[in-house]
């Protein structure tokens, strides 16, 4: 019996759901999100993709997971820049749309959450979720919850910057790790060395392998700044593992052998994390904002 439906907005897809009476997703779709249309129209599709859901599965509750700068207590995505969102009320839009209760999550927190109930986080009570790919961010998980920070901007670990009057971000400052170890950071800058195009994050770690020069040194760039991001946040989290996520996550040992060894080598008295692939893959998004769903019903239940 379906329980809820979930959906997971990204700048390219939407991702939708149906979850039973334990929050697992059972099947699974998706929608172009088409975030070039405007921020109506990317609207528009998010709730029509929900109508049809709870068309086909006349669920209980119904969950969403979204990037940018989210509050879910207050049920807004404040800030979603790729998809056009400025204080957006989603969760009570959708609701009343749905004639539902919705949860409303932000995408890489609630892959974290999701992670960790039923993925590479299970069993470990502090971990750090890091998602890389397009760019780079963390769920700081907390006794399986996430912590969201004073003002919901907590895990923006894609900005941290390493490499002080490095090269721009779109977030304004320098030398922040998404220019050097983002999938689109490590693409670019093999072009920018190369000349070459359409050469993805996965080619640079292949060629890197077989031993290109210039995929070598724009790979162990991107490892060597990963590596300082995450021995600042074991530095100051002292997390028991970090669960990489994210395309590189799929790069294998090539790329989580030399993480670990440089991570191992920034530390001295902080004890080293396991560090290890997430197990989700692009499901985690959705399945948390299932979770999410079947929690807010479990408490509307008194339980």
């Amino acid at each position: 019996m379906t329980r809820v439906i979930a959906l997971d907005v990204g700048g390219t897809y939407i991702k939708g759901g149906a979850a039973g009476e334990d929050g697992i997703l059972h099947e699974s779709d998706r929608w172009f999100t088409g975030a070039e249309r405007g921020p109506d129209a990317v609207l528009e599709t998010v709730l029509a993709a929900a109508r049809e859901l709870a068309d086909r599965h006349a669920p209980a509750a119904a969950g969403i997971a979204v990037p940018g700068i989210v509050d879910e207590t207050a049920g807004t995505s404040v800030l979603a820049a790729n998809l056009g969102w400025h204080g957006l009320p989603l969760r009570d839009w959708l609701a009343e749309e749905l004639g539902l209760p919705v949860a409303l999550g932000h995408d890489v927190r609630a892959g974290g959450l999701a992670e960790a109930r039923i993925g590479a986080g299970r069993g470990s009570r502090d971990f750090l979720f890091v998602p890389v790919g397009t760019g780079i961010a963390a769920a700081v998980m907390s006794d399986g919850q996430a912590v969201t920070g004073s003002h919901v901007r907590a895990g923006e670990l894609g900005h941290l910057v390493v490499r002080p009057g490095g090269q721009p971000c779109p977030c304004g400052g320098r030398g922040c790790l998404e220019t050097v170890a983002s999938a689109a950071a490590i693409a670019r800058r093999y072009t920018a060395a190369t000349g070459e195009d359409a050469v993805t994050a996965k080619h640079v770690g292949e060629r890197a392998a077989a031993g290109d020069q210039a995929a070598v040194t724009v790979w162990n760039e991107a490892i060597e700044a990963l590596a300082d991001a995450l021995a600042a946040a074991i530095t100051m989290l002292d997390p028991g593992r970090i669960v990489i996520g994210g395309g590189l996550a799929r790069a294998g040992d090539p790329y989580f052998t030399p993480l670990r060894a440089a991570v191992a080598e920034r530390l001295t008295f902080q004890t080293m994390p396991r560090i290890l692939p997430a197990e989700l893959g692009h499901e985690a998004g959705c399945q948390g904002a299932a979770l999410l769903a079947h929690d807010l019903l479990q408490r509307k239940a008194g339980r």
